[in-house]
Parts: structure tokens; C-alpha cells; sequence
């Protein structure tokens, strides 16, 4: 049992919804944090009650806009500054996290970026949801506690009682990700192959596999624009898949996402709430990992593992 009187957590402007959520089930309150916005557009972080000494847990995704990041950054300087004991960030979405090489010359690795701030700012440890890849765990110099949303999200799949159910991935980089599911589920892997015009505009795409009488579940980690799983969907419908939906792990959801899968061939497409979605889209649903961090937060502050939260 964890003494609540040890550790305190505390929530971003943005995420507020999800710390609120992770503190139902941990039992604890949340934390009373202020955050005072100036006419130039700058902001101050102030903690309304003392930390000293405790265990901070700082949820906040850093989704655009980049004040979500540089709120994270001023809240842990301010616990470092205010004596905790260790700070903790609880990332649900990592930001930045498709920058993580030099894919052409002369330009950022932003994830690295990224963590190298963190770092800097004082954090102890990360703790965070499907990055974009695995290996961006190496960019920090302190424990990385990742978490997958294959535990909310296979079992909702599993509770559609689905048929001749096949699972795809709408890109080859995202193949590993959708065999897993495929290899825990016993079903058959189908691939997309795509080739993009520029970012995030997709030029054309085959299909690697049958689907012809199958319900198809696409899976990604993310879905931004929504321009290669509504493709995918649409051009998997057109060969006689039964049914298509989606499942992503984070809902960015931006600029036309919506109203390009309301028009698809989707019949859901099933996210976790790491990022609030507001737009309305009624194939969109969202699953919650507020007791997965929860209990994570908690396994963290009992030094127990995390690993067998892991479905695989």
C-alpha cells in the first residue's frame, strides 16, 4: 500500500483531464499547481503547496502547440527549485517523436532535442506511451518507463467478437507493431506499402496480403493527418474486405483528419485519450490508460517491475 503522504501529482494545462482521471484511481488529490500567463505571451509555473522532500509526478503530453512542452520544462524546474525528493514526468504522448534521425542533410533531431531539455530542466525519470520508435528511449540519460496501449486496446478488439479477423499496418515501418497484435491474436498480417509525395501526403499505395472477406483492423501508433489509414481503409474495402476500423495510440488528429475519416470507409477508429480530441468525428473512440499510468505511478513508488502489465 502507498503512503499518500509521499509523493503528490500534478497536471499541465492540457492534460489535465488525464491527471484528474489518474488521480481517481491512485486516490490521491491533485496537486495544486498555478500557472500565470503574461500579455506577451510569456507564463510562470508556481507549485501552491510544499513539495519538499516528495516524490512529484508531472502529467503532461507535449502535443502541439509547444507550450504544453515548455509548461512540462518550467513545472520541473520549479519542483527542482522547490526541494523534491525525484520528479517524475508522466508523457503520455512524447512530442517531436517522428524527428528521431537525420533522414536527409542538415536537419534536427528533435527527440533528442527534446530530451536533452528534460534532461537539463531536472527530471529523474520518464515515464511515457508507444513512442513513434523504441529506440528514442536511448536519447535520455534517465529511466524510461514505457508503456504500450496494446493493454487498453486488445482487449477492446477482443470484445467485438470479431471474425476472420485480419490485422494490418498501414505502412512497413509499422510492421512490427501490427505483427505483434497479429501473433497475440492468431490472425493474419497484412501489409500497405506506401510511397509519400512530402510529409504527410501520401502518393500511392498497394496492398501485401488478402483481405477479400475479412475484417480488417488497421494499427499505428498515431494518426496526424489521417491521410494513409483512411487510404489504407478505402483501398482495403475496395478489395473486398468485410469491414474495416482502425486503432492508433495516439489521437493528433490534425488539420482535415476528421472530416477524412468520417468520409472513409472506416467504421471506428479507436484511440487512447493521451491527447483530448474535441472535433466530434462519430467514428472516433477513445480508451483510457488513466489506471495504466496510475498503476505505474504506483509500481514506480513500490520499486516493484512493470513488465508484466505488458501483454507482449
Amino acid at each position: 500500500m502507498i503512503d499518500l503522504n509521499s509523493f503528490m501529482v500534478f497536471s499541465g494545462t492540457a492534460s489535465r483531464y488525464l491527471a484528474e482521471k489518474i488521480c481517481l484511481s491512485l486516490g490521491c488529490p491533485l496537486g495544486q499547481l498555478q500557472i500565470t500567463h503574461f500579455s506577451d505571451g510569456e507564463f510562470a509555473v508556481s507549485y501552491e503547496q510544499s513539495i519538499r522532500g516528495r516524490d512529484i509526478f508531472l502529467v503532461q503530453s507535449t502535443f502541439p502547440s509547444s507550450d504544453n512542452l515548455m509548461e512540462l520544462l518550467l513545472m520541473i524546474d520549479a519542483a527542482k527549485r522547490a526541494s523534491a525528493r525525484t520528479i517524475n514526468a508522466v508523457i503520455p504522448y512524447f512530442g517531436w517523436a517522428r524527428q528521431d534521425r537525420k533522414d536527409k542533410p542538415r536537419v534536427s533531431i528533435g527527440a533528442k532535442l527534446v530530451a536533452d531539455l528534460l534532461s537539463a530542466a531536472g527530471v529523474h525519470r520518464v515515464i511515457t506511451m508507444d513512442l513513434h520508435a523504441d529506440q528514442i528511449q536511448g536519447f535520455f540519460d534517465v529511466p524510461v518507463d514505457h508503456l504500450y496501449a496494446s493493454s487498453v486496446i486488445l482487449p477492446y478488439l477482443q470484445s467485438l467478437h470479431l471474425e476472420d479477423i485480419v490485422i494490418a499496418s498501414p505502412d512497413v515501418g509499422g510492421s512490427k507493431r501490427a505483427n505483434n497484435y497479429a501473433k497475440y491474436l492468431g490472425c493474419p498480417l497484412v501489409l500497405c506499402n506506401k510511397t509519400r509525395a512530402r510529409a504527410n501526403v501520401v502518393d500511392s499505395m498497394q496492398i501485401i496480403g488478402d483481405v477479400k472477406d475479412k475484417n480488417v483492423v488497421l494499427v499505428d501508433d498515431m494518426v496526424d493527418t489521417a491521410g494513409t489509414i483512411t487510404m489504407a481503409a478505402d483501398i482495403m474495402k475496395k478489395a473486398g474486405a468485410k469491414s474495416v476500423r482502425a486503432c492508433a495510440s495516439h489521437c493528433v488528429m490534425s488539420g482535415p483528419a476528421s472530416e477524412r475519416v468520417q468520409k472513409s470507409a472506416l467504421e471506428e477508429i479507436v484511440f487512447t485519450d493521451s491527447i483530448p480530441y474535441h472535433d466530434g468525428c462519430e467514428k472516433v473512440i477513445q480508451l483510457t490508460v488513466a489506471d495504466l499510468f496510475a498503476d505505474t505511478i504506483r509500481r514506480v513508488l513500490e520499486n516493484k517491475s512493470i513488465s508484466d502489465q505488458y501483454l507482449f
